[in-house]
């Protein structure tokens, strides 16, 4: 009868070894690459809004480029009751986005834009329900080519989400600690003046006996 071995193979340790490296190695990496787009994830987002609103804001100022223009002065029109008909309408939305794009793009006054956004994000989808027979070939479920035009503004509302979770100086987080762990607590400020040593107690004294 043959015994088994209980000894591990010399070459058991070894490739332990070489696997804890390369995993070693690969954390290393990935905490590095994490790291990078955690710290350039939200600017680089905010000037890809920006990008997006100012282009697309400025061929609305040229007749004919914007395929979209059509569609949206009379959205603007129908929204105002007639007041703001189409050919005012579309110099208004080409200046409002314009604006929205300057101000993603320079990250001053984010507040007042990430406003002008939501209420240009409202209007957007609004052909939706105003224009359903040119927005889709089959309500609600096939979009034509002017209504996938504009379901795509939902992918812009949610940037635009996290950017605004960001005006107060949020930032994301690459590692952050593992559930249960208790969050570290604050270290204490030295003092301004050093803290008073405590008086020492004095024992009551006995009396000295007087011999007689």
């Amino acid at each position: 009868m043959f015994r088994s071995s209980s000894n591990p193979s010399p070459a058991a340790p070894v490739a332990a070894a070489l696997g804890t490296g390369w995993q070693a190695r690969f954390d290393r990496l990935d905490r590095r690459i994490t790291i990078a787009l955690a710290g350039a994830a939200i600017p680089l987002l905010r000037i890809a809004l920006g990008v997006v609103f100012l282009w697309f804001g400025v061929l609305k100022f040229f007749p004919g480029l914007s395929p979209a223009q059509d569609l949206a002065g009379r959205t603007i029109e129908q929204l105002t009751l007639g007041l703001v008909p189409t050919e005012v309408a579309l110099p208004l939305l080409a200046a409002w986005e314009v604006l929205i794009g300057l101000g993603l793009l320079s990250g001053r006054f984010l507040r007042a834009t990430l406003l002008l956004l939501a209420v240009q994000m409202l209007g957007t989808l609004t052909p939706l329900l105003l224009f359903p027979a040119e927005t889709f070939t089959v309500f609600p479920v096939a979009p034509t080519l002017e209504g996938q035009y504009i379901l795509k503004n939902v992918v812009l509302v949610a940037a635009a989400m996290v950017v605004g979770a960001t005006v107060r100086g949020g930032q994301l987080q690459a590692e952050p600690a593992a559930v249960g762990e208790p969050p570290a607590s604050p270290v204490p400020a030295p003092s301004a003046t050093p803290a008073s040593a405590p008086a020492p107690t004095s024992s009551p004294t006995r009396p000295t006996e007087v011999p007689s």
